[in-house]
């Protein structure tokens, strides 16, 4: 079973990663042309949009943490297309609001981002990740050499930006955790938590546990040593 599975063109991390991206879109133009948007579909697709942009934002951060905390290296090799599928969303995301919102007239976009600062966030959020979707790809990381890791590291910030956006623009108030907060407060404690657990000292010591661990089920087992001795017994 496990050479079937090795044979395979994609692995089933893969299989179920884009899957799972692509699900939010298929469901959204299934419920657009059902009629089940909502009574005001252009906010719903808004919200549904952004809403997986910031998760798929959050998983693709998530990779690195988790391969140091269990050793899974493939999670390594889906985090680009994570990232990637997370612009894809704010895409689409800046899309309905900048053209189904508000008819791209770029006057009242402006004075709307002007007066809702919350607007302003996700903006920032969103033209920031456009330099890192460009440079993801291999030949931008071998051009840039050293200075690829530390764009990339703007990731650090961007998330927080886009939940914050997230969370001002709810019905709720985040700081005084009243209202419609539980799904930014969610995401926040994520962020949160894997931005902990990429503290070097925090990754040194779970590398060193799960050391620790395993080492144990890595050793080979000793063979029992044969009696050589013919006048033995």
């Amino acid at each position: 079973m496990l050479n079937r599975l090795k044979r395979l063109p994609f692995t089933p991390l893969q299989i179920a990663m884009h899957l799972y991206a692509w699900s939010a879109l298929v469901l959204l133009i299934f419920d657009f042309f059902t009629h089940h948007l909502t009574a005001n579909p252009i906010q719903a697709m808004e919200q549904r949009t952004g809403r997986h942009a910031i998760t798929l934002l959050v998983m693709s951060l998530a990779c690195t943490p988790l391969n140091n905390l269990f050793g899974w290296r493939e999670l390594i090799k889906r985090r680009r297309a994570l990232g990637l599928y997370a612009v894809m969303y704010a895409t689409i995301h800046v899309i309905i609001f900048m053209d189904l919102d508000f008819g791209l007239a770029w006057s009242l976009i402006i004075q709307t981002v002007i007066q809702k600062w919350y607007i302003l966030f996700g903006m920032t959020a969103f033209l920031m990740l456009i330099p890192l979707a460009i440079t993801s790809f291999d030949v931008w990381k071998a051009r840039l050499g050293k200075n690829w890791k530390r764009l990339h590291q703007i990731i650090y910030f961007i998330a927080p930006i886009a939940v914050l956006h997230y969370a001002i623009s709810k019905k709720g108030d985040i700081f005084r955790l009243q209202g419609d907060i539980v799904r930014p407060l969610i995401y926040a404690l994520v962020i949160i938590i894997l931005l902990i657990l990429r503290l070097p000292f925090i990754r040194r010591f779970f590398a060193s546990f799960r050391t620790r661990i395993l080492l144990p089920f890595s050793r080979p087992n000793p063979q029992p040593k044969m009696d050589t001795d013919v006048g033995a017994g």
